[in-house]
């Protein structure tokens, strides 16, 4: 019986050291490309053509979207100014994590979004909203790592952008 502990033991080892081994890079990676995704999807559907809001947009700002705030539900104030900025924000920020380029301030757009979602779909916290703001958090804290745009252009900028994450 010790021997099979042992062995087991022995077996977690191993794997601790193989997970450890993984570079912080490429699950900063991951991260960035997680939390761009669902924001692009949603960006997409925002716009007909180039700058051109889509009706749906539109309809959803001025019509359904409300802003939950102390137990009240308020209409958007500028309600297509809202869709508009709310598209860009959803086409330009997960295209700046993707490539890792301003990595900690697009998550903090990002983080932005998700509260002002989480106030006017107050339902979707556990499943969503608490999600993304912990990636945006992570992002914020750790940056792109080393496979991004912003540690390629360190050098030139006279200070870190990668993230404090070594590798």
């Amino acid at each position: 019986m010790a021997s099979l502990i042992h062995t087991a033991q022995r077996a977690l080892g191993t794997a601790e050291q193989l997970i450890v081994a993984i570079p912080h890079s490429i699950a900063l990676f991951a991260l960035r490309a997680a939390l761009a995704i669902p924001f692009w999807r949603s960006g997409m559907t925002k716009w007909d053509g180039f700058l051109n809001l889509s009706s749906g947009a539109r309809y959803l700002f001025e019509q359904e979207f409300k802003l939950h705030v102390f137990g009240q539900a308020f209409s958007y104030p500028f309600p297509l100014t809202m869709a508009f900025l709310a598209g860009l924000g959803e086409v330009i920020l997960p295209v700046l994590l993707v490539l890792g380029l301003f990595t900690r301030l697009a998550a903090l757009g990002i983080l932005a979004m998700t509260i002002i979602i989480q106030l006017t779909i107050p339902d979707g916290l556990i499943n969503f909203h608490l999600p993304w703001a912990a990636m945006a958090l992570g992002l914020m804290a750790f940056g792109g790592g080393k496979l991004s745009l912003d540690a390629v252009m360190a050098p030139f900028g006279g200070r870190r952008r990668g993230g404090a994450v070594a590798s």
